[in-house]
């Protein structure tokens, strides 16, 4: 967690893995790999090979979070009701609730490690 909420304010970049710019899967594994878990690349493949599916009222600090039919953006819930996330091209990592758009988008979520 304390990884994520030190990237806030870094740039996005599509297929970027930091240090200084991320995309939202680059960010989200980049923090589960600083907490000693590797997961693959990219969105899809993440919640395809994490077993533990999470229902978004069950939500912990530390799961993933997809969004959108293709389950195409992800984050990392920090708990009460925010997650963080690399958003897109021009715009910077940041926290925001899971709530409105984004809540209406909610695919599904998991939880590496464990």
């Amino acid at each position: 967690m304390r990884f994520a909420h030190q990237q806030i304010g870094d740039r996005y970049r599509w297929g970027g893995n930091g240090p200084n710019a991320w995309d939202c899967s680059g960010l989200a594994t980049g923090a589960w790999r600083k907490a000693g878990v590797k997961l693959p690349r990219t969105t899809t493949q993440v919640y395809r090979k994490v077993r533990t599916k999470v229902s978004r009222k069950n939500l912990r600090p530390g799961d993933l979070v997809f969004f959108y039919s293709g389950r195409s953006h992800m984050g990392i819930y920090v708990g009460k009701g925010r997650f963080i996330h690399a958003p897109s091209s021009g715009k910077r990592v940041k926290k925001v609730k899971l709530s409105g758009y984004y809540k209406r988008n909610f695919n599904g979520a998991v939880r590496p490690g464990g």
